[in-house]
């Protein structure tokens, strides 16, 4: 399930507007990486935003990621039984650079974020921490559980040695 770019870019501004900011002033507060032409383009729907920065907005507005997102599907993300996380999602560096299904290319620009913040390069396997992966599912309007699920059935969880 997709959720259109205009309603995005709706929630988006409407958060600005909440926090009674103009679009230069995001710019400003963002060290000029949100410039305000972008973030107006984002806004009105005619830009898609990338994960990362949708999480480094969310960081620039103070708020959880999640609530960028227009609530088209409710997904509870702390419902009792939900799958254990705590030990993350082994990522199989390898097949992820060879699929082109739209989670794993959402998946991708996580893990390169993850990457460079740990500045881990080398490895052929990383593991993407359950926080991280809740919000990737939340984005995509899913669960933990089947956005996981999905996932292996494309072949990327990286298997025990």
């Amino acid at each position: 399930m997709a959720i259109s770019t205009q309603r995005v870019g709706d929630r988006l501004r409407s958060i600005r507007r909440q926090k009674g900011l103009s679009l230069h002033e995001v710019e400003s507060m963002s060290n000029e990486e949100f410039k305000a032409s972008v973030l107006g383009a984002y806004e009105r729907g005619e830009r898609v935003i990338s994960v990362p920065r949708l999480m480094r907005l969310a960081n620039v507005y103070g708020v959880p990621p999640e609530q960028l997102l227009p609530k088209e599907v409710e997904v509870d993300l702390t419902e009792p039984g939900a799958m254990d996380l705590s030990e993350g999602f082994a990522v199989d560096l390898n097949r992820l650079q060879e699929c082109r299904e739209p989670e794993a290319l959402a998946l991708a620009r996580l893990v390169a974020m993850i990457q460079a913040e740990r500045q881990d390069f080398n490895g052929r396997v990383l593991t993407v921490r359950g926080d991280d992966l809740r919000a990737l599912a939340y984005f995509l309007l899913t669960t933990p559980e089947e956005l996981c699920g999905r996932l292996t059935g494309m072949g990327l969880q990286a298997l025990p040695a």
